[in-house]
């Protein structure tokens, strides 16, 4: 695990997460940082954010 490793300016801390996307003629380059001492797993937010979004998108109801 990458835990231990520390912020300094002699070992900067790796992204936890790259992504490079096409556009054009152009690369951009997404670095992802994670929280360290975040105690919520990646199933929690995507399960926050399906709830989020399936709220959003409800019709609402109207009584007849």
């Amino acid at each position: 695990m990458a835990d231990y490793e520390q912020t300094t300016k002699t070992n900067p801390r790796r992204p936890d997460c790259v992504t490079k996307i096409r556009m054009g003629n152009s690369v951009l380059v997404v670095s992802g940082y994670f929280k360290q001492d975040s105690t919520e797993t990646a199933i929690d937010k995507m399960e926050k954010v399906l709830q989020a979004e399936a709220a959003a998108t409800q019709k609402p109801t109207y009584p007849a």
